[in-house]
């Protein structure tokens, strides 16, 4: 009973994501959310984390359900991650970076703080396309003044040895290689910048 009531009142990372965070083709134990809870016990945080990723998720589905995540979890942390799926979606970059502003000002009123991983997505819809959707990330986390890493998938990304068969997701051996690539403005959000 202490153990359960203890793990009620830390303190919650919620992992708002897409495939990338969900853990997609692995088993759960292996993501990159796992091992950023197995850091954060030796490294003496007491923070729970919760990855309410969804596989295929867009960031017009991330409008719709942050504030139940919100009220659910009472996160003080968002790691923000999607946008992923509408750009191979080729959705207008001006609607995901509104999509990703709701998120990020919902989740900042109710007191938590965000961090924001970027994505880059292949040239399949022209340069000026990725440009205008890479750039929303940036211009997002200067708006809110929120940390960001510029790609989640650094080192990752077209490596065959890191993805699964279909060439897109991280494999099990890429997982602590994502979490390297969040781990210092995750680390910089908790520490207070």
């Amino acid at each position: 009973m202490t153990a359960h009531v203890q793990a009620a009142e830390s303190p919650t990372i919620l992992i708002y994501g897409d495939s990338l965070s969900a853990g997609y083709g692995i088993d759960v134990d292996q993501s990159w959310a796992a091992l950023l809870q197995q850091r954060l016990e030796a490294q003496g945080y007491e923070h729970r984390v919760v990855n309410a990723s969804i596989s295929g998720e867009t960031t017009e589905g991330g409008v719709t359900q942050i504030e139940e995540a919100i009220s659910t979890f009472s996160p003080e942390l968002i790691i923000l991650e999607l946008g992923g799926n509408d750009g191979l979606r080729g959705f207008p970059p001006a609607r995901i970076k509104d999509n990703l502003r709701q998120i990020a000002g919902k989740a900042k009123a109710s007191g938590a703080d965000v961090v924001l991983l970027g994505i880059r997505i292949p040239t399949n819809y022209g340069a000026r396309y990725t440009s205008a959707f890479e750039a929303v990330y940036p211009e997002i986390a200067e708006e809110l003044d929120i940390l960001w890493i510029e790609f989640f998938m650094d080192g990752v990304a077209l490596n065959d040895d890191l993805l699964l068969e279909d060439r897109i997701h991280p494999n099990a051996k890429a997982q602590p290689i994502l979490l390297d690539n969040a781990w210092p403005i995750i680390r910089a959000t908790l520490d207070g910048r």
